[in-house]
């Protein structure tokens, strides 16, 4: 087991004790763009089932039940208590006996038995905001994956809240002005006022594409590769027309000259077969 001490930053807790992260990947009950892309990138690239996953920071369980449902045993470290008990629930009520959950933290992850098939952090990198952290996050799933094994890294584009705020004409709103701002210069995202504005987000680490590849190398990974998540079709979503845009999302999504125009970049890193 990992240790169940884990300090949360407070405004990350306050966002995500808002209950928001269940539903925040469906519209009306239909999937949206992110959930759906997430998951085709998952199939491409995971090993096939049956095999062992652990999913690191992995929330609600959103993505961990349909791994479950393809085969996977997967196993849950989060680092908000309530989740973790959310995804133990969806277990027992679905009677999911290859889903399990435990609070831990990304940066420690020795209480896990190592030769993983995949390690996910689709979450972890964005609410590690010094570098040093997110390096150890990724260098802690490299420990534990089995040699040759996938490990899958998220982390939220340098420009999100700029493309955000053209999507959703708040660009001059006195309290995302300055967020952005700050995004845009050192990727440091903060929300002074995380209570009554969530929509803004809260405490995070915004990556530009070449500083999640660089993080992926010093953390001890190989056979990298940079997958935009949405790609631009983000910008026009609408869960009732997702068919034009998951070919462009599809289109553009190795794309270097667009890869920072999504809402989040995935890395496909592997630990080496002869590490």
């Amino acid at each position: 087991m990992c240790d169940a001490h884990v300090v949360v930053d407070p405004d990350i807790a306050a966002h995500y004790a808002l209950g928001f992260e269940s539903a925040r990947l469906f519209v009306d009950g239909r999937p949206r763009l992110e959930y759906l892309r997430t998951l085709e990138l998952l199939d491409r690239h995971l090993p096939s089932p049956p095999g062992r996953i652990v999913d690191v920071g992995g929330g609600t369980g959103v993505y961990a039940v349909p791994l479950v449902e393809r085969g996977f045993e997967v196993h849950v470290i989060e680092p908000i208590e309530r989740h973790v008990e959310q995804v133990a629930e969806t277990a027992r009520r679905r009677n999911l006996h290859s889903l399990t959950s435990e609070l831990g933290d990304a940066r420690d992850l020795s209480g896990v038995t190592p030769g993983v098939d995949a390690i996910l952090l689709l979450g972890p990198l964005y609410h590690l905001i010094e570098r040093a952290d997110r390096v150890g996050a990724l260098a802690e799933a490299r420990r534990i994956v089995r040699p040759g094994g996938v490990v899958v890294a998220v982390g939220i584009s340098r420009f999100a809240s700029l493309i955000d705020g053209l999507k959703r004409r708040n660009l001059h709103d006195p309290v995302f002005a300055p967020i952005v701002r700050r995004d845009l210069e050192s990727g440091q995202h903060r929300n002074p006022d995380v209570a009554t504005r969530p929509e803004f987000f809260t405490t995070a680490y915004f990556h530009r594409p070449e500083e999640l590849r660089d993080e992926a190398v010093d953390a001890g990974l190989v056979d990298l590769s940079l997958f935009a998540v949405e790609g631009p079709s983000w910008i026009v979503e609408d869960p009732a027309d997702l068919d034009n845009q998951l070919f462009a999302a599809r289109a553009t999504e190795s794309e270097p000259a667009l890869m920072g125009a999504t809402s989040h970049i995935m890395m496909i890193g592997h630990r080496a077969d002869n590490d």
